[in-house]
């Protein structure tokens, strides 16, 4: 048998010669995807190069060549079995034919679909890359507020696009009936997802509103945290214990809410505790000099409160309110600290004593067991 007849045997529809052709244009797609899907990445960076900011080719790559290249090799796959019988184009395939080859292509048609939504959504990382190193130049907490919504935003409409597209060519449903049909029966999807859908409706209220942004402290029914992200059903907060609450949108617009970012102070409130054994000048001095520092305090405001106002069996107490005008906790303790400092030394300077209520309110107790160990006088002596 010589080559040429070698080459022109036949079998499955095709002789050896148009298999070796479809094998060396599989072979050279596989080998050349991942150049081919550099050079192509190449190119759309460079026809996005004004609008990269900061944004390496590197990254850029980074992000496309693996679905960039998945699309070439599928393309290959394609131009490869176009030169055999098998699998035929979309064109001539009807219910008659064999499954086989139905399900073969129907499934390259997946893949192929898939791989494009693949590259769009990493086109859609790289524009939120973007967009957050333009945030970095200009802070704004609506920035790193708004762009992980829009990404996740963006990236399901791209996906809902996706699966119509896979319906209607994959498996020849007709979308715009589908559509239609929703409509029919959209209340009851609408019930079924109710909780859902108050909880969209309730992230874009609070883009719209914004009682918050992401960064500022907040209580929302009980639970006290630091914003991270909010999303299309929730809004995650850390808390002080470092832990990762999760509270649903609708909350965070129902419930009361307190930005404790946007107060103007944090108060201090607490009650001094003077000894009886502290004579009332005393006492008063001590009051004016403890008011006295803390209005010195450059960051505390004038609603100073500090006055004798209750006298007790076992103390003279005197109530102290102030604000200090910080959101920052940290810098709140070290003023709150400082000016206790200041509050105890304008005590001892003039002479004044700390009440020990813990032990006045032992001194019963001991009084009585006082009593218990006296001798008792002995009788009949």
């Amino acid at each position: 048998m010589t080559v040429n007849q070698f080459l022109q045997y036949r079998f499955f529809g095709n002789n050896i010669g148009t298999y070796l052709v479809c094998g060396a244009i599989l072979l050279v797609g596989y080998a050349f995807k991942t150049l081919l899907s550099r050079f192509l990445s190449h190119l759309l960076f460079r026809f996005l190069r004004k609008q990269t900011e900061d944004v390496s080719e590197r990254q850029f790559q980074a992000l496309l060549i693996k679905p960039i290249a998945v699309v070439v090799f599928l393309i290959t796959v394609f131009l490869a079995f176009k030169v055999l019988d098998y699998p035929v184009r979309s064109s001539e395939l009807d219910k008659s034919d064999h499954w086989v080859e139905l399900v073969i292509f129907r499934i390259y048609q997946i893949g192929f679909i898939t791989a494009i939504c693949w590259i769009i959504l990493r086109l859609i990382d790289f524009f939120v890359l973007v967009f957050s190193r333009r945030a970095e130049i200009l802070p704004s907490r609506l920035n790193n507020q708004l762009i992980p919504f829009a990404k996740d935003l963006l990236k399901v409409f791209v996906m809902i696009i996706a699966f119509l597209v896979i319906l209607g060519k994959g498996f020849g449903v007709n979308v715009t009936a589908l559509i239609g049909g929703l409509g029919i029966g959209g209340l009851a999807v609408a019930f079924a997802a109710k909780e859902s859908l108050e909880n969209l409706i309730a992230s874009f209220t609070i883009f719209l509103d914004r009682p918050f942004n992401v960064g500022d402290l907040v209580t929302v029914g009980g639970v006290t945290g630091t914003v991270e992200k909010v999303g299309f059903r929730s809004t995650r907060l850390r808390t002080v214990e470092k832990s990762y609450v999760t509270v649903p949108n609708k909350s965070m617009i129902d419930k009361p809410l307190d930005n404790l970012s946007l107060r103007t102070a944090r108060r201090v409130n607490f009650t001094l505790t003077i000894s009886h054994e502290t004579t009332s000048d005393q006492l008063r001095r001590i009051i004016a000099d403890a008011t006295a520092t803390i209005r010195a305090h450059p960051l505390t405001t004038n609603e100073v409160q500090l006055q004798f106002t209750a006298l007790t069996p076992t103390a003279k107490e005197a109530a102290v309110q102030y604000f200090v005008e910080t959101n920052d906790y940290n810098e709140y303790l070290a003023v709150k600290e400082e000016l206790n400092y200041g509050i105890v030394e304008a005590v001892e300077r003039h002479g004044g004593k700390f009440a020990n209520v813990l032990a006045s309110s032992q001194l019963p107790a001991e009084r009585l067991q006082g009593l218990e160990s006296v001798e008792q006088p002995v009788l009949g002596k």
